[in-house]
């Protein structure tokens, strides 16, 4: 028996502008296993973006079930999906999303405040730090640190509360090709060090073709998936 870390049955997300329909998601049947790393692709407008916002908890869909780490998520009211998104969801976004006037360690910390954590926050945030090779970096600030370092804080931060899944769009869109390579081999190693259940939201190939699953949308449709050799 596979133990699902997502099953989703008939997901949809429709927005309605006036007398026109417009369905995101149509009707979406997805299981991801528990610790392995996917990776979602489609072209602009394919329902990737509504996908991912279902799945990380920042928004519920309009029908179908969302149950993540065996807890239905879909029916959950705006506090509910917060805890839920706080504890079960890390997140990593091509922008990297830090705040510049802290440190890396209190950017680390940020998820743990949100949850009311303080018994030995400051600690756990070293750890996640140190984890992804920045143990040395704790008391820099964004603006003191190269791209490929940000983004090793926003993984480290994703990490902090030991979620269910990491839900990673275009993380090494902003980067280099060399730090780019960096923080994929950092998300491989996690995923096969800690057995993070890694989901990477992509347009490139390269980047689909090292994880263990592509998932294919077109128009809010699951069209297919591929097993990279």
């Amino acid at each position: 028996m596979n133990d699902w870390v997502i099953e989703t049955r008939n997901l949809k997300k429709i927005y309605r502008m006036g007398e026109v329909e417009v369905r995101a998601l149509d009707g979406v049947d997805l299981n991801i296993e528990r610790g392995s790393i996917v990776s979602i692709m489609g072209p602009s407008g394919s329902g990737k973006s509504t996908l991912m916002n279902l799945l990380g908890c920042l928004d519920r869909p309009t029908e179908g079930d969302y149950i993540l780490d065996g807890v239905q998520v879909s029916q959950m009211n705006d506090d509910q999906l917060a805890a839920a998104r706080n504890h079960l969801v890390g997140f990593v976004f091509q922008s990297f999303n830090l705040l510049s006037r802290q440190s890396a360690l209190a950017n680390v910390e940020l998820p743990l405040r949100y949850g009311g954590i303080t018994k030995g926050r400051k600690q756990k945030a070293i750890e996640a730090l140190t984890a992804v090779g920045l143990g040395d970096r704790v008391t820099h600030r964004p603006t003191e640190l190269s791209g490929g370092q940000q983004q090793r804080v926003a993984i480290a931060r994703a990490l902090i509360n030991d979620p269910a899944i990491i839900m990673a769009d275009e993380p090494t869109g902003n980067l280099d090709s060399k730090s780019g390579k960096e923080i994929m081999d950092l998300i491989l190693s996690l995923n096969k060090t800690r057995k993070t259940t890694i989901i990477i939201v992509t347009h490139d190939q390269s980047i689909a073709m090292q994880t263990q699953r592509i998932i294919n949308l077109i128009d809010g449709k699951v069209v297919g998936e591929e097993v990279p050799a």
